[in-house]
């Protein structure tokens, strides 16, 4: 650390003289203000290292001027030692109180003087290099959130009589939620909804892993039997792009242990038949003619733990005008200020409301969530995806 500045407040001349020399020869620079006015003024135009803080002064005293320096987001980690003749007990409190980060009495004691500032100095500069350093790890996860939002689909399939909304609120800078919606081939539509267990970069890293183990696998296989790929039934599609993403996630990092919990599916365009396979998710709802007429629980375990899982095939029809809603745990797990979870009973009674269109009914869902949380931090990944057939 070269070359502290300090700012000396004092309006007594002499006291200002013997201060710079002190400080002058231990190589600090100085710059002095004679009451509380001016002290505030060349903090802000100096940003000074250390004030040394008179307390007794004309125009304004040295608490106040303290106050205002504490109470100043730019000016609050400023370390700041009280000066004054009023050496009393209740002048020390009132000083500490106000945010001081030490206290020394007149006359001056030069070993003590010396000490203390050396001290306020040195941590200050220890909270400068904690600074940047947490300013260089922010700027790291708002690199690491723009990468993983690359990740997600910059837009959802337009298919002609369907609708396709998600939802997507991270609790962190990155999240272990993740949605996924694309056309194959042969002109049938895929949809994903995950959540990978844990929370912060590690369950951002494996959802990045599995959201393109999935993606690849739907629609090229795995780069090897693309040909076979091309005549597998829908069941059998499902069954290769989730038994090969768990296998490999199981086999090649099992050290990590992580899984996530899936819900993918595989919609025929022309005829509504969907296939599935939830793999530990919160089961999704169907809901026709405004109720909530069945769930699609899991068939099979979470991806990422057992080698060779077996993983169930279950179908279902889409008729015109059903909408298919499926969400990760962040919903129902949700908390509010008194500890109160949202709930599946009042995410099932939300789903009939007066929404006709898919990307409606999740703002109304994401409206009335994010009310009922209130104030209380959001301590998991809001994921929602809407699949409705208009015709």
């Amino acid at each position: 650390m070269t070359n502290p500045k300090i700012l000396i407040v004092d309006d007594e001349p002499l006291n200002l003289d013997y201060l710079e020399q002190e400080f002058e020869d231990l190589n600090y620079a100085t710059i002095t203000a004679s009451n509380g006015k001016e002290a505030l003024d060349k903090v802000h135009s100096e940003s000074p290292d250390l004030v040394l803080l008179d307390i007794m002064m004309p125009v304004m005293d040295g608490f106040e001027v303290l106050s205002r320096l504490k109470a100043d987001p730019a000016t609050r980690d400023i370390p700041v030692i009280v000066i004054s003749a009023m050496n009393d007990l209740q002048s020390v409190v009132n000083g500490i109180k106000l945010g001081a980060d030490d206290y020394l009495p007149k006359p001056f004691e030069p070993t003590l003087l010396h000490a203390r500032v050396s001290s306020s100095l040195e941590r200050k500069h220890l909270r400068d290099l904690q600074q940047l350093y947490l300013k260089g790890l922010e700027r790291e996860l708002d690199i690491a959130r723009e990468i993983q939002m690359g990740f997600l689909p910059s837009e959802l399939p337009a298919a002609n009589g369907w609708e396709i909304a998600a939802c997507f609120k991270a609790a962190r800078e990155v999240a272990g939620d993740f949605y996924d919606a694309f056309m194959l081939p042969d002109g049938n539509l895929v949809c994903v909804i995950g959540d990978v267990c844990g929370k912060g970069v590690g369950a951002a890293l494996f959802m990045t892993l599995f959201r393109s183990l999935i993606r690849a696998t739907s629609t090229a296989g795995d780069l090897s039997n693309r040909k076979e790929m091309q005549s597998l039934t829908p069941v059998g599609r499902l069954q290769h792009v989730i038994s090969f993403t768990n296998n490999y996630v199981a086999d090649t990092h099992a050290d990590a242990n992580m899984f996530a919990t899936v819900f993918i599916c595989l919609i025929n365009l022309q005829d509504g038949k969907l296939a599935y396979i939830n793999c530990g998710n919160d089961a999704p709802l169907l809901i026709r003619n405004g109720k909530v007429v069945t769930s699609l629980p899991p068939t099979g375990p979470v991806v990422g733990v057992i080698p060779g899982a077996n993983f169930i095939v279950k179908e279902i029809a889409m008729e015109a005008g059903d909408m298919l809603v499926a969400f990760t745990d962040g919903i129902p797990d949700a908390l509010n200020v008194d500890g109160v979870s949202f709930g599946s009973e009042r995410l099932i009674n939300l789903l009939p409301g007066s929404a006709t269109t898919s990307s409606a009914l999740l703002k109304d869902i994401e409206a009335q969530l994010l009310q009922f949380i209130g104030t209380a931090d959001q301590f998991d990944d809001i994921t929602l995806l809407a699949i409705k057939r208009d015709l």
